[in-house]
């Protein structure tokens, strides 16, 4: 039996959030992307509460033309600074169950660039 590659992630999801979850002074910072899209959002999981969070649907439909790694980098910034505000300095990272490469990895390496520890 073929598994598709969104009952993969799923799975891979599954256990990733047996093992991640996200207090009050280190939330989750929880990574989702589609194939136009993509949503970052820093998770208190204990409070059952959003953060913080970005995304790139409303600098895609922009005037400036960019790929889709270069909005993941302005995510990841962005998401970085919305933290400091609310004096949160340290998260732990959940990809979503997508692999750490491409456009997962530039948004955790742009959080990390602008300040978030994880």
């Amino acid at each position: 039996m073929k598994h598709s590659n969104i009952s993969k992630r799923a799975r891979r999801h599954k256990r990733i959030r047996a093992r991640v979850s996200g207090t009050a002074e280190r939330p989750r910072l929880a990574v989702f992307k589609s194939n136009k899209f993509m949503y970052a959002q820093l998770i208190d999981d204990t409070a059952g509460k959003t953060l913080a969070s970005a995304s790139d649907i409303k600098n895609a439909q922009g005037t400036e033309k960019r790929t889709k790694t270069e909005r993941a980098i302005a995510i990841g910034t962005e998401l970085a600074d919305k933290a400091k505000k609310g004096n949160i300095t340290s998260v732990v990272f959940d990809r979503g169950g997508f692999r750490f490469t491409g456009r997962v990895k530039a948004l955790a390496d742009s959080a990390r660039a602008a300040g978030l520890v994880f």
